[in-house]
């Protein structure tokens, strides 16, 4: 299992995650920034729990980040 967070409230909207993984993220017509698709929300951190083949993409996703709010996990 892969653990995917986001710190929401920094997100600047640039769309590299949605890049990285367009099934994962997209943008918020609302308020312009990156939304984790079927993330639960806990104190502004949202969070997932996904299969093992999701991991590269989101590595990617949270390796172009240019404010670092994403990290993603390999959980054992």
């Amino acid at each position: 299992m892969v653990r995917i967070t986001q710190l929401r409230a920094k997100c600047i909207g640039c769309n590299a995650c949605v890049e990285a993984d367009k099934y994962r993220w997209r943008i918020s017509k609302k308020d312009g920034k990156c939304t984790l698709i079927g993330g639960k929300e806990k104190k502004g951190w949202y969070s997932i729990l996904v299969d093992d083949h999701e991991l590269e993409a989101n590595l990617i996703a949270s390796k172009h980040c240019p404010v670092n709010i994403i990290k993603v996990e390999q959980l054992t």
